[in-house]
């Protein structure tokens, strides 16, 4: 839709960076800028909207949880609101190993989208408007031929002058709301769409496509009979988000969610109505989640399931408002209730709210730098959804990233660029300007080849000085962290140094968990065993529970004395793949005109442009041969001469 201003107006306030959108990547971008010192506006269709959870009223779950530790250790906010809004809270995948444990909590939406407005409303160099941009202006930059960005225009004419913009759009971008025969012109919870931006990108030179997201029903608590579902609660001793959080703050009466289940009935529903869904008559033509179906794509692509989970999770204390989990739909309102009504429990159910599915505009993210910027526009920036990722914490992580990059961009420094190897936000962003996605992108741990180094309880370990040396990390919690750091390494030393006796009241503590020993043993050799836990030794060793270190103290020092084999393993693995990253690729190659790789090589490297070889490896199918080659070329310098 083009934008035709009836009148052109310049706003008379100086601002460095605008934000455009107030969800989870544009309040953490905006944050981010503003606590960096850099005068930031941000703008949102609407102010009630900001942090808003438009699907799901939690935050974390599997590695989700993962990114929600970084953001807070490189000095973000996620972690401290949902601290302090949480209902439940859970630590998932407590049967497995360290790497896959994921802190995940049910937020009450109203208290979490409130406490994120205050912390905008409050902080210094950050101000919020509520109106749409309809315009990114820029100008040419004469040394290079491309553009640079200049200030943003808003609907009413108004020209704000900015050196850079975070776009954060999400799922707004030409929305539109679908279930059955009903089409909507708006985003998510019927808030207005975005309709002029998508002209202006395109108009910028970069490529858009069509994605869709959906969401399930929700229904009225007061019309579920629970007693015919399984309760599932949360943990009995919380562990808090934020490094900052005291754990004993937080230790709070928690809500229950349930358990119940789809069955045979409830899919012929499905099958039967397939026809009406927009999924399959072609109304809906933007690519969905695969990590995330619908209930319509679980029944046709599982078909031998005889049942499928279906979570009821409450949306706040404060509302009668649940959300049905994994019963996402487009099918009709009719339908969806003739649907929930074969559910145990649901024979009665209101529902408040239908499902619907949201298609919306996003920016493939081959066409941005690891920075998050642009390649064809200096000083634009993307973050969250846009970038064709799912997921609340998945936008809080690169919204962190673009507002931080922004204001390097403007300072003249070197971008924050986070490896695989660091973290979970690293590999979420290489993998976004690496791979030509055409899904929409979810954080799985499975994509990070170095999941046992990326845990989440060591993500303060990996990223807190990073945090610090951008300006975010202040110096009483950087203080904090050097002490609690010591104290992990001091700890792990004096179990390398003591020992305990193989003494009968010892072995009749080591019987409770079925170990012995035979003679006296280190410390750090007893603690290998499958079996023993920090706790269990403080019970054989006075000194260590005199010590009364925090839990997290504990846990590092288990974790890293139990794991210590593998740990070495993988940055031995590290050390060797960093090299191909460390190896730059001229920006200047013309990979069309080097022989000895395939056309289809040829067409991926001009496309996506990696930086380095180690970017390139990664690169679908980009053969190991190819990288040879390059190597060559580029250690040789003859990549000028190829022909």
């Amino acid at each position: 839709m083009k934008y035709s201003a009836n009148s052109v107006w310049e706003n008379k306030d100086e601002y460095d960076i605008a934000v455009i959108g107030a969800g989870h990547a544009g309040c953490e971008a905006a944050l981010a800028a503003a606590r960096m010192g850099f005068k930031t506006v941000v703008f949102t269709v609407s102010v009630e909207s900001i942090a808003m959870m438009p699907c799901n009223p939690n935050i974390g779950g599997s590695s989700k949880g993962h990114l929600v530790k970084e953001v807070d250790a490189l000095g973000g906010e996620m972690g401290k609101v949902i601290d302090k809004t949480f209902i439940q809270s859970k630590m998932l995948n407590q049967s497995k190993g360290p790497a896959v444990h994921s802190l995940r909590a049910q937020a009450d939406k109203e208290q979490y989208s409130r406490t994120m407005r205050r912390v905008l409303e409050n902080q210094e160099n950050l101000d919020v408007r509520q109106t749409e941009v309809v315009n990114i202006l820029t100008e040419e930059v004469c040394e290079s031929g491309k553009k640079k960005v200049i200030g943003v225009q808003i609907l009413s004419g108004g020209i704000y002058r900015v050196k850079a913009v975070v776009l954060c759009t999400g799922t707004y971008l030409r929305a539109r709301c679908v279930y059955g025969e009903v089409s909507n012109a708006t985003g998510p919870n019927g808030l207005q769409a975005a309709n002029h931006l998508t002209e202006c990108l395109k108009n910028l030179g970069i490529n858009m496509y069509r994605f869709k997201t959906g969401t399930p029903a929700r229904i009225d608590k007061r019309s579920i009979d629970f007693s015919k579902m399984e309760a599932q609660y949360g943990d009995e001793r919380i562990t808090p988000f934020s490094f900052t959080t005291n754990p004993d703050d937080i230790q709070i009466d928690q809500v229950p969610c349930w358990l119940t289940y789809t069955n045979e009935k409830t899919h012929e529903i499905i099958r039967n109505n397939l026809d009406r869904s927009p999924l399959y008559s072609g109304m809906i033509e933007g690519t969905g989640p695969r990590y995330c179906p619908s209930i319509e794509d679980k029944i046709v692509r599982f078909s031998s399931n005889p049942s499928h989970h279906i979570f009821l999770e409450p949306e706040g204390k404060s509302t009668y408002e649940i959300y049905v989990g994994g019963f996402s739909t487009s099918l009709p309102a009719p339908v969806q209730l003739e649907m929930l009504k074969t559910l145990p429990g649901l024979e009665n159910v209101h529902v408040i709210k239908p499902a619907y599915a949201v298609e919306y505009d996003y920016v493939p993210a081959v066409q941005t730098l690891h920075s998050l910027m642009s390649k064809n526009v200096q000083g634009l920036f993307f973050g969250g959804q846009i970038n064709g990722t799912s997921g609340y914490e998945e936008a809080a992580a690169q919204g962190l990233v673009a507002g931080i990059n922004a204001v390097n961009y403007i300072n003249q420094k070197e971008p924050m660029i986070l490896s695989r190897e660091s973290s979970y936000i690293g590999t979420l962003i290489d993998d976004l300007v690496t791979k030509d996605i055409d899904e929409p992108y979810r954080m799985l741990t499975s994509r990070s080849e170095y999941r046992l180094l990326l845990r989440q309880d060591n993500a303060d370990e990996r990223l807190t000085e990073i945090g610090y040396n951008q300006g975010l990390v202040d110096e009483s919690r950087y203080q904090r962290y050097l002490q609690k750091a010591k104290t992990i390494d001091e700890e792990i030393e004096r179990f390398r140094q003591t020992k305990i006796s193989a003494s009968q009241e010892n072995n009749d503590i080591l019987a409770k968990v079925g170990e012995h020993i035979n003679e006296g043993i280190r410390l750090h050799e007893l603690i290998k065993r499958p079996n023993i836990s920090y706790d269990l030794i403080k019970e054989l060793d006075e000194t260590t529970k005199n010590l009364d270190y925090s839990f997290e103290i504990g846990e590092q020092v288990e974790v890293r004395i139990k794991y210590d084999g593998y740990i070495k393993r993988q940055q031995e693995q590290v050390a060797l793949s960093s090299k191909a990253d460390r190896i730059k690729i001229p920006s200047d190659i013309d990979y069309s005109k080097i022989q000895h790789i395939s056309t289809e090589t040829k067409e991926k490297l001009n496309k996506i442009k990696p930086a380095t070889l180690g970017q390139a490896s990664r690169i679908g199918g980009v053969k190991p041969a190819d990288i040879a080659v390059l190597s060559v070329l580029i250690e040789s310098k003859s990549y000028r001469n190829v022909d």
